[in-house]
């Protein structure tokens, strides 16, 4: 009975996101093959998110999931175009998969579902979501960000299908900037994470507050290295992704540099201060002159205007003069500057600025490839430092039982071309690590079998369990069989077989070190 009152409600939900979405389409030129495709696309993922949000406990609810959708349509996009391969539209997208134009609210897409849904969250996302004092990642850590946000969008209609969870690496925009989302994610939640991405006003600095937030929850160091690392993780993959960065960081990088050498010797510094000090007063003092006279103002007007083409000549006199008060604005706010950095402690933090944002471009100068590889391992290590205080602070059955699919997922995730994160040399001590410290707080709270005495055996066989794409673990049946003196661990989705391992470390073992007992099906969770 209550499985009929259970279909019946979803049913009606369904219908309710078909209809909120058809009354948004009702208002859109959208031609019909659109409309049925985000109809479709719609469908799917109501379909495939009960497994979804079982497998990856911390996401939206499916409501406001889904709901973000429809209003991105509803507010960003007033044209949407789907085009067949090899056509003539198709050329307006040269050699990639679909093009927003977010100044047009407009999309021009191949009919990919996975691919227009990445272009509606693209096009509904704020381009800078960090505030323009942060010098360079205010760019580059808004686009890691918002890009893997738009990955992780997509993620609910591209693995799922109702039934079963496969993941498909190239079909990952980027396998960098999904796996960086993600630790973000694990570690401070996809609530914070949506907010950041919606924040349109800087109210709030969301840099600092996700720093202080990790802070809280890691201690201080972890927040500070892992925020390090993030920065630097921003900017190569800015370089890699982005053909026009790395020329203007190196720009960039030249004129801080000759900062830099400016600021070396200290007296030669404050005599150049002090003599542009002296020429920024004197052309504040010309312009007042001319302003408030007349015919210097007149003949201002005339002397500028002989020099001007034709577009671009001043219209009047009055024009001239508002465009003088902004230029006194802009002198008089560089006079400030120059006298704030005349303040012996003000020249030191000017300083260690300097050196700060060189530290981050001399990136520029390096192997961007092998930097971001290397990079990349240090943000998963110290990933991993954090993520083990979050199981050493788990105080419930059902934490730990969030935080055992949290890691099954984390170690799942694509680490590089036909490679998961469980399966990368470099990180198997601090997998490891985590692992154990994991499966050791599930067997204090009850909440999992213990199967050896020997604990780091018992690792080797029970990491097994992070491999496996059962969509829910609490149907996870395995049995330990034992064959001319080797062992095989059996993994069954309930009484579907899904595989079989050996496991060559455990020849030595005899029966009398087990916690269980052979070829015999036991589940795994109590």
């Amino acid at each position: 009975m209550q499985k009929k009152k259970d279909k019946f409600f979803e049913k009606i939900v369904k219908k309710n996101y078909n209809n909120e979405l058809e009354k948004v389409l009702e208002k859109k030129y959208f031609a019909p093959n659109v409309k049925s495709t985000l109809l479709s696309m719609l469908y799917r993922i109501e379909v495939a998110y009960k497994d979804y949000e079982q497998v990856k406990p911390d996401v939206l609810p499916k409501k406001e999931f889904i709901q973000n959708i429809i209003d991105i349509i509803e507010k960003n996009c007033d044209d949407i175009k789907l085009v067949k391969l090899n056509s003539e539209e198709s050329k307006m997208l040269g050699n990639k998969t679909f093009l927003v134009e977010k100044n047009k609210k407009r999309i021009i897409c191949y009919p990919i579902e996975r691919k227009l849904l990445y272009a509606i969250a693209k096009i509904g996302k704020n381009p800078q979501i960090v505030k323009s004092e942060y010098f360079l990642i205010d760019k580059t850590l808004s686009d890691l960000i918002n890009t893997g946000n738009n990955i992780n969008m997509v993620e609910p209609l591209r693995d799922f299908n109702g039934y079963s969870w496969t993941t498909i690496d190239r079909e990952i925009e980027s396998i960098e900037h999904n796996l960086v989302y993600q630790n973000l994610r694990i570690l401070i939640g996809e609530a914070f994470l949506e907010n950041w991405v919606k924040n349109h006003e800087f109210i709030i600095d969301y840099l600092e507050l996700f720093q202080t937030k990790l802070g809280e929850k890691y201690g201080e160091k972890n927040a500070r290295d892992f925020i390090d690392i993030l920065k630097k993780i921003s900017i190569l993959l800015e370089i890699k992704f982005d053909c026009n960065a790395k020329k203007k960081m190196r720009t960039t990088k030249k004129e801080i540099d000759e900062k830099i050498v400016k600021i070396q010797d200290n007296k030669d510094f404050v005599k150049q201060v002090t003599l542009e000090k002296r020429d920024l007063t004197q052309e504040i003092k010309k312009i007042d002159e001319t302003i408030n006279n007349r015919e210097m103002l007149q003949e201002e007007y005339l002397k500028r205007n002989k020099n001007l083409p034709l577009e671009k000549k001043i219209f009047s006199v009055r024009i001239l003069s508002q465009m003088m008060e902004k230029e006194r604005e802009e002198k008089i706010k560089k006079l400030e500057q120059l006298n704030y950095l005349l303040i012996p402690k003000n020249f030191i933090l000017y300083r260690k600025e300097l050196n700060e944002r060189a530290k981050y471009l001399e990136l520029v100068e390096k192997d961007n490839e092998k930097q971001l590889k290397e990079t990349m391992v240090k943000l998963q290590k110290k990933f991993l430092t954090c993520f083990k205080i979050k199981v050493q602070q788990a105080d419930t059955k059902q934490d730990i039982i969030k935080l055992l699919y949290e890691f099954r997922y984390y170690c799942l995730l694509p680490y590089g071309v036909n490679k998961i994160v469980i399966n990368e040399d470099v990180l198997e001590k601090n997998i490891k690590e985590d692992g154990m410290t994991l499966f050791k707080k599930a067997q204090e709270e009850k909440v999992m079998e213990s199967i050896i005495q020997d604990k780091e055996l018992e690792y080797i066989l029970l990491k097994h369990i992070f491999t496996v794409r059962i969509i829910k673990l609490e149907d996870l049946i395995f049995k330990l069989t034992k064959e001319k003196d080797k062992f095989y661990l059996q993994l069954f989705d309930e009484d579907i077989f899904e595989q079989k391992i050996e496991i060559p470390e455990m020849k030595d073992l005899s029966k009398k070190d087990l916690q269980i007992r052979l070829n015999k099906k036991i589940k795994l969770f109590l």
